[in-house]
């Protein structure tokens, strides 16, 4: 952990982030990378001199980083963006032609509102747009609840790997191949599971892969994956003379930012230095392979040590599964307290040094679904492989004395 919070120069004060899937801190590689970018080659791409081609040495860079964090099969499979938010919206503007009255789209109740909302705008085209429930047995997605939903003219659907509120990870895999068998295409909301876990596209055969930078370690930016074929079918957001020969020129209106995009190159050094750190050997995905199995190591005594202890109360109710089954849910925990407001409670914890955050977190049909959008939602814990045992204790002891003055 020493050489854990030494990457990390956010984390040198006595706060204790708990919000980290609203946004992490920034490791210090793709932090030097960007002053880096900033300092010394902060031009525009494409041109002849040398300060120019640097400045593309930097995008390209960034971009094959990105590809090998994802494991794409090309850099040019990658597309980079300011948000997530963004990033569908502009994939769902590309899509758009692609879709004819009576096609139908598939998104989840389990989702931010990121993947959802951009879908269905559609609707005013004449696609159908269906629901995906949560499985009210097992608070996740089932195929079984897919399936009677799909048809011949289903086209894509829309699901996200991790929920922002309830922290279970779902079988993408299963779910690309299901969905494949049927003639439909995947697109995946990440943004709960990058932070968390190794990232293989190529495995699971997704086709379209989107999540945020800056809850990633990095800046505050996004990327999506892409398959190139489905990329290069895409309508260009811009200027009509960029063609298959700008895959991912035509999906980045105006340009990326380039220091954001050239930080993704120390996201990758940082986590493969985390796996070196530890003895670790061999080429860059064996190096994020074995970072994320230390990840999930610490990840997970945070998890059941949280989970513990909400679990031990009889007046808190847990948001999804109360368990962490063979590392299945990720340390994004929310939860509430039986009569109390949950914001008076975030509030309360600011006096302790203690980042939390109350709300929907913008997957509000979820939360309403669940009814637990009265008396400010729910509160939710997001820690990363950065956050301690000591930490997680901190916010129960303070929490025990909040509730106490409470009662």
């Amino acid at each position: 952990m020493a050489y854990v919070h030494s990457q990390f120069p956010g984390l040198t004060d006595d706060w204790v982030f708990f919000d980290n899937a609203g946004g992490s801190q920034i490791a210090q590689p793709a932090l030097d990378r960007m002053v880096e970018f900033l300092t010394h080659r902060n031009v525009q791409i494409g041109g002849s001199y040398a300060v120019s081609q640097a400045a593309a040495q930097a995008l390209m860079a960034g971009r094959q980083a990105a590809a090998t964090l994802v494991n794409a099969a090309s850099p040019e499979e990658i597309v980079f963006g300011p948000s997530t938010t963004v990033l569908m919206g502009n994939l769902m503007q590309a899509m758009r032609r692609q879709f004819t009255p009576g096609d139908e789209v598939i998104v989840t109740m389990a989702d931010h509102e990121s993947n959802i909302g951009p879908w269905t705008r559609l609707e005013e085209f004449g696609v159908i747009l269906k629901v995906w429930p949560l499985n009210a047995q097992t608070m996740d997605l089932q195929l079984a609840d897919l399936e009677p939903l799909m048809s011949e003219r289903t086209r894509l659907v829309c699901v996200t790997h991790v929920s922002n509120i309830l922290g279970k990870v779902h079988p993408i895999a299963d779910f690309a191949r299901f969905i494949h068998d049927r003639g439909a295409l995947i697109c995946v909301d990440a943004v709960a599971y990058a932070p968390h876990r190794l990232i293989d596209v190529q495995a699971w055969d997704v086709d379209y892969y989107v999540f945020s930078l800056y809850k990633a370690y990095g800046p505050h930016g996004a990327l999506m994956y892409g398959k190139h074929d489905l990329l290069a079918g895409l309508d260009g957001l811009y200027h009509y003379f960029y063609g298959k020969d700008k895959v991912t020129a035509k999906l980045e209106p105006g340009n990326p930012s380039y220091e954001a995009a050239y930080a993704t190159d120390g996201i990758l050094a940082y986590l493969t230095g985390l796996a070196r750190h530890h003895g670790a050997t061999g080429d860059d995905r064996a190096l994020l392979a074995a970072a994320y199995d230390l990840i999930t190591t610490q990840e997970d005594l945070l998890t059941d040590r949280l989970l513990a202890w909400l679990g031990a109360r009889n007046d808190c109710r847990i948001i999804g599964e109360a368990a962490n089954r063979d590392s299945t849910r990720v340390p994004t925990i929310a939860f509430r307290f039986d009569g109390l407001d949950s914001g008076q409670l975030t509030r309360a914890m600011d006096d302790h040094g203690i980042a939390l955050r109350f709300g929907d977190f913008h997957s509000r049909r979820l939360v309403e679904h669940l009814g637990e959008d009265h008396e400010g939602g729910v509160l939710r814990v997001s820690m990363v492989h950065y956050n301690t045992v000591a930490q997680v204790d901190r916010l129960t002891e303070a929490l025990t004395a909040i509730l106490a003055e409470a009662a």
